[in-house]
């Protein structure tokens, strides 16, 4: 199993959003950014992510699963961007701020503090559970 990180702006999608959405209709669809596009391309079913409420808050809130591997973005009229269907898995009882991240000098290397930009992006096995442990849930 792979982890990753999904950015959103919680005015555009937020984590309640993602709640309403279900299981069959997570479309993490609309990303521009050919780096992270390409690092939908290798996800697969049953990977987990972090769900980050980009913006003000600043701050991861849930995890997500991946429910439907890569395919063409429909709403990409150039063809050139795909997407993954993602499904709520469960809230954080805590959630990991970016000053939280950026404190702990075990995740200093991680790709949320080294390209803060990218909306999706790849978590290290061992930052996965440094963080699950901050958020108070189990890796």
């Amino acid at each position: 199993m792979a982890y990753w990180l999904f950015k959103s702006e919680p005015n555009t999608w937020s984590w309640d959003d993602q709640v309403a959405a279900g299981r069959d209709n997570g479309e993490w669809d609309g990303v521009r950014n050919y780096q992270a596009c390409n690092n939908m391309k290798p996800m697969k079913i049953g990977d987990r992510g972090f769900f980050y409420h980009s913006v003000n808050e600043k701050r991861i809130v849930g995890i997500v699963e991946v429910v439907k591997e890569y395919y063409p973005d429909p709403s990409d009229a150039s063809g050139r961007f795909g997407m993954v269907n993602v499904a709520a898995v469960e809230p954080v009882p805590a959630p990991v701020t970016l000053a939280d991240i950026k404190a702990d000098e075990r995740l200093a290397d991680i790709a949320l503090v080294k390209q803060s930009r990218l909306s999706v992006m790849p978590i290290a096995d061992e930052h996965w559970k440094i963080i699950c442990e901050k958020a108070g849930v189990t890796p």
